[in-house]
């Protein structure tokens, strides 16, 4: 037993480099079945039979551990600065900006292998999860007008981004896999503006 009464695995003491894989499959199950808002580091460290401790040392935040989880390459605080300090009129164009800068990046392929990954079973509540909580979250509170009305402006917005990045990068349906994202863009962030800030018939 540790600290916290939870029963470790018998045999010898796992290494730093097996505990960690422990604790992200134990993340990426919990996540998966459960979403981001619903699963806790402590709930985690349970299967996982880990101290909650080890969790906050080796990945910092819940929101660290599921960016590790689903092998997102960078941080998507630093990625949604722009987007945060934008104003509410630009925030259509300033979130299909970050997140096809992210995709256009040198770490497109390990992004883009994590997203197959999470498109496949039941990896896709992994995506819904960072949509909503991760890109979204801050978001939300901002475009809640009329009250009430939040969610689902995000959620359209999550239908869109997600549709956009599987018939670019996916489907690499054409033309619209070769088009700049100067000339993207345009064409698509009026449409999530729309989404965010303009008036919605329900």
């Amino acid at each position: 037993m540790n600290s916290n009464n939870i029963p470790l695995r018998p045999g010898r003491r796992p290494g730093k480099s097996e505990t960690r894989t422990q604790i992200l499959e134990s993340a990426r199950r919990a996540f998966s079945q459960n979403g981001f808002a619903r699963t806790t580091v402590r709930a985690i460290a349970t299967e996982a039979q880990v101290d909650p401790a080890l969790i906050h040392h080796y990945f910092g935040s819940k929101e660290q551990l599921f960016t590790a989880a689903i092998a997102l390459p960078l941080d998507p605080k630093k990625v949604l600065a722009p987007v945060h300090s934008s104003t509410s009129d630009q925030l259509g164009t300033s979130l299909l900006t970050a997140v096809l800068g992210v995709w256009e990046s040198e770490h497109q392929a390990a992004i883009l292998a994590a997203f197959r990954s999470a498109i496949s079973g039941e990896g896709t509540r992994l995506i819904q999860s960072f949509l909503l909580n991760i890109v979204l979250r801050d978001i939300i509170p901002r475009v809640d007008s009329p009250a009430g009305t939040g969610i689902i402006r995000a959620e359209l917005v999550a239908s869109q981004i997600a549709g956009l990045l599987v018939t670019r990068y996916i489907l690499e349906l054409e033309p619209l896999k070769s088009l700049s994202v100067d000339a993207l863009v345009p064409l698509v962030a009026p449409n999530l503006q729309r989404y965010l800030t303009g008036e919605l018939p329900i």
